[in-house]
């Protein structure tokens, strides 16, 4: 496991600082920043929306870093990745993943947070095959203040294909074996998981999902405006979760094509 420093801002945790331990996740799949069926660019309206949850930490999927061709053609397309115009000024820390690079740009897994991220890299965990798609795993460990406890998360982004999900899943399970086991750790993203199998592959890797925990099912997240299909989630381990919520409502039901999920988590 080799995590590499942050390329962001560098946040001020001044020793005297009020400890944390309870602090509120979001996570999206932002389509790229375009509505369902990519009818029109919205990142300027998501980023009010990601704004008003007031969220700590914000897991991104499907985040372009540069695409010369929009930039050209939507006059509102921001002049930086779009995970910097999201951060912007309330998220003072932000690391990004990159899974697919192609002639026009880069898009990938992106997290924002509101505390110091010390280290963070991103695992390939694409597939080979007729039908590869490019899908990672952005793991960053995050320093909250006051006593400076470490938190891990992982933003994830699986594939289409259930024989692929599965191999990804192994891999993350992997990872996991490698972190203190008395880490607190988040895993949260967009498992595209309809058939809901993977539990059965996390749940001995000491995760619970927080929907699960709570209502006795994953959240229905899928398509945003009439979500039907399970495909996103939010695992925990060595955290209490509390308050889990599918943001289904206006505007949400109108940006992207999943509903993000919110929960507070508390140390």
């Amino acid at each position: 496991m080799n995590l590499e420093e942050p390329r962001s801002e560098h946040c001020d945790m001044t020793p005297g600082s009020t400890a944390i331990c309870r602090f509120t996740v979001l996570t999206v799949n932002i389509h790229m920043g375009f509505t369902a069926l990519n009818r029109r660019f919205i990142l300027p309206e998501l980023r009010e929306a990601v704004r008003s949850v007031s969220a700590d930490v914000v897991f991104l999927q499907e985040v372009h870093g540069i695409h010369t061709h929009h930039s050209r053609r939507y006059s509102n397309w921001p002049t930086m990745p779009q995970y910097e115009f999201l951060a912007d000024s309330i998220w003072p820390q932000f690391a990004y993943g990159r899974n697919a690079v192609y002639p026009d740009g880069d898009h990938g897994n992106a997290l924002l947070s509101k505390f110091q991220i010390i280290r963070h890299d991103n695992l390939d965990v694409s597939i080979a095959g007729s039908t590869r798609e490019n899908r990672g795993l952005l793991h960053c460990v995050l320093r909250l203040p006051g006593d400076g406890r470490e938190v891990h998360a992982i933003c994830v982004h699986l594939g289409l294909l259930e024989t692929h999900r599965r191999q990804q899943l192994l891999l993350l399970a992997q990872r996991l074996e490698e972190l203190p086991a008395d880490a607190p750790l988040i895993v949260a993203g967009d498992f595209n998981d309809w058939r809901q199998r993977a539990d059965a592959l996390l749940n001995p890797c000491g995760l619970h999902e927080v929907f699960a925990e709570h209502y006795g099912k994953p959240a229905r997240s899928y398509p945003a405006r009439l979500p039907a299909l399970r495909l996103d989630r939010i695992y925990v381990r060595n955290l209490k979760a509390q308050h889990p919520k599918v943001l289904k409502a206006r505007p949400w039901s109108h940006l992207s094509d999943h509903a993000p999920l919110s929960v507070e988590v508390e140390l």
